[in-house]
Order: structure tokens, then C-alpha cells, then sequence
């Protein structure tokens, strides 16, 4: 079966690199899934989004992604994000908590990211938002 090399890199780490069968993103163009001999294209990650892996091994890895941008080559895929975290790494209390406050600080352009986000990794964690 064919595959995809996939990185997925925040600006503080590296989050997952390895081979993948299929990557699907929630980008400002709507949601985009990638199979391997996709035609390159850039395109610019939805704000609050969440991004899907299916490993080579049929495991689906999905990450609340921040920002940033998914670049598709023919060598593979690299997401670059602002930040990043993998579902299991996420606290569901603690980005509720944070939806809470967000949400409470009203229109400021800081809350509505700060919302947005939190949104991000409940949709990451399986959890409505």
C-alpha cells in the first residue's frame, strides 16, 4: 500500500513524524484529505482546527492544530503549526475550564482566540464545544 511521509511540527516541538495512509485537515478552504499521489498544493490551516493522521498502522492520531500551514509534495506532507497537541496529551476538564473563561472575557480578539483553541482540543479529545 502506498503512503504518505507526514511531519507535523509546532514551533516548540516536533509533534509526529512517520508514514501515513491518509491525512485530513480543516483548512480556511474547508476540510481537505490527503492520499498518497495527492497534487501539491498549500493551504492555510482554519483557526481552532484539528488534524487527522491514519498511520501506516490504521491508527488515527488527531491533533488540535493552531494555526499555521499544510504543505502537500511529492515527498509527503509537513504541517507546520503555531501550536499543536496530539488528543492523548490534551486535559478535556482543563480546555472546558478554559472554554469557560474564554467565552466569559467577551469579544476581546485574545479570548476569542484563547476560545477557539479550547474549542479545538475538545473537538480533538472527541468532545463536543
Amino acid at each position: 500500500m502506498a503512503t504518505l511521509q507526514v511531519e507535523l511540527v509546532a514551533v516548540e516541538r516536533m509533534i509526529w513524524s512517520g508514514e501515513a495512509s491518509m491525512v485530513i485537515a480543516r483548512t480556511t478552504e474547508g476540510e481537505l484529505g490527503v492520499l498518497p499521489g495527492h497534487a501539491p498544493l498549500l493551504g492555510e490551516l482554519a483557526p481552532g482546527g484539528v488534524v487527522t493522521i491514519r498511520t501506516d498502522s490504521g491508527e488515527d492520531l488527531v491533533v488540535a492544530a493552531h494555526g499555521g500551514f499544510l504543505s502537500v509534495t511529492e515527498r509527503g506532507v509537513s504541517i507546520l503549526a503555531e501550536t499543536a497537541e496530539l488528543s492523548t496529551e490534551i486535559d478535556a476538564e482543563r480546555a472546558r475550564e478554559a472554554l469557560r473563561r474564554a467565552e466569559s472575557d467577551g469579544d476581546d480578539p485574545e479570548a476569542l482566540a484563547a476560545a477557539r483553541r479550547a474549542q479545538s482540543r475538545l473537538r480533538a479529545v472527541g468532545q463536543d464545544a
